[in-house]
């Protein structure tokens, strides 16, 4: 909460409050006295120091690569080996000087050249071919890593190469749901959670989707459709960050927020490749409904309820109207095959609801991203709907100006109803 923004927007607060005569100087003075230091920033001095370790590595790297073949192969375990400690010692030397930055960069070195440590084990010893059982090893490693140092860049190596372990198991066995991966991602996430790092936060978030798409992908397009478990997938994520947002603690407002912005831009790429999968131009379905698996459909359904349980705590009208935005989104995926008759214009329909609830939400909870994703959710579904091949584009038309009628005097009853203040 006390970022570097936060603080500023709150010492302009103050000084115009001040100077309004809303509150004393002395009050002010408190205010500014009661919160805590500031961390330090990175400089100048920082990023040129970052920039010189990083040639330096470069350069080490290309002398080594150079003179492979004819460095014997326990010099070059001990080379990687040499490679860790050091990274490991200048970590601890920039973190006991306060240089919280530069360490977190030297433990991220080190997770990468640990990495390489398995790669050249492996190449020396012909090991068995599991590339996948590999990156497993490098991300217990680099989750280690940032569990003994509280280093974020770390982190970032752990879940990069547990994302790649996760996609080529599902690729080697595309009958099995991997399910390992989200053991996995729980780890990252209690570290995200336990360090109250929005940047974790980030790195979790972001680490959820590449799960999500290769799951969907192992089925075969003329069976279950992708995009069915990919908004499942959104919905679980945007819900789930919801009500952990929810509870009181500051943790998990900051680690739910982060996941809920992203659950809503999901949501919002899912309502694009509905449209965009439909016809011609990317074919995924056939003319008929095919079954569904039951683990996405619950996963679906727990994000629904969970954004719903989030509103009933919160008591926020925005998060009702999000948990209506998800289940459209849910209920257009499994309607989307259509007869070689006509159009779906019903998930037309529910996909520019679930957009337009979306934006309102963000509207009602003054949580830009959300808005953003709204927006961008609606633009990119009015264009699949316009520059769809299939269909008539006569009939395209008459959708859209009947939908934007439909807006347009909801909007005038919408802003008849408010009160003036909050129009």
């Amino acid at each position: 909460m006390f970022d570097r923004a936060y603080r500023q927007r709150l010492e302009a607060d103050l000084a115009q409050w001040e100077s309004d005569g809303v509150i004393a100087p002395a009050a002010a003075a408190s205010i500014r006295n009661a919160l805590p230091p500031l961390s330090p920033g990175i400089n100048i001095a920082v990023i040129v120091a970052i920039v010189g370790g990083l040639l330096i590595a470069a350069a080490f790297l290309a002398f080594v690569a150079a003179h492979w073949t004819e460095i014997a192969r326990l010099l070059r375990f001990a080379i990687l080996l040499a490679g860790m400690i050091v990274a490991g010692g200048l970590g601890a030397w920039f973190a006991s000087a306060g240089r919280s930055v530069l360490a977190d960069l030297c433990a991220s070195i080190g997770a990468i050249i640990f990495g390489a440590g398995i790669a050249l084990v492996g190449q020396m010893y012909h090991l068995g071919d599991d590339f996948a059982g590999g990156m497993l090893l490098w991300s217990i490693g680099a989750f280690a890593a940032a569990f003994l140092t509280g280093s974020r860049g770390a982190l970032a190596v752990g879940l990069a190469a547990a994302c790649i372990w996760t996609c080529m198991r599902t690729y080697d066995a595309p009958d099995t749901l991997h399910l390992s991966f989200v053991a996995a991602w729980l780890v990252a996430a209690a570290l995200a959670f336990a360090w109250n790092s929005r940047v974790a936060a980030h790195l979790v978030a972001v680490a959820a989707i590449p799960w999500w798409i290769a799951t969907s992908l192992r089925f075969d397009f003329e069976g279950a459709q992708p995009s069915f478990v990919l908004a499942n997938g959104a919905a679980l994520l945007f819900g789930a960050g919801l009500a952990i947002a929810a509870a009181p603690s500051p943790r998990a407002i900051r680690l739910g927020s982060v996941l809920s912005i992203y659950g809503a831009f999901s949501l919002a790429a899912v309502a694009f490749i509905e449209v965009t999968t439909v016809d011609d131009l990317i074919r995924f379905r056939t003319g008929t409904v095919p079954p569904q698996p039951l683990w996405a459909i619950f996963c679906g359904a727990a994000g629904v309820i969970l954004a719903l349980a989030s509103a009933g705590i919160t008591r926020r009208t925005g998060e009702f109207l999000a948990a209506c935005a998800i289940g459209l989104v849910l209920v257009a995926a499994p309607i989307w095959p259509a007869s070689a008759a006509g159009d779906p214009w019903f998930a037309y329909a529910a996909l520019l609801c679930a957009m337009l609830c979306l934006v309102v939400s963000g509207v009602l909870d003054d949580v830009r991203p959300r808005i953003a994703a709204g927006w961008l959710g609606i633009g990119g579904v009015i264009a699949g709907i316009t520059w769809a091949v299939k269909g008539s584009l006569l009939r395209r038309s008459a959708f859209l100006a009947v939908a934007g009628i439909i807006a347009v005097v909801f909007a005038t009853a919408l802003n008849r109803a408010l009160p003036r203040t909050e129009r």
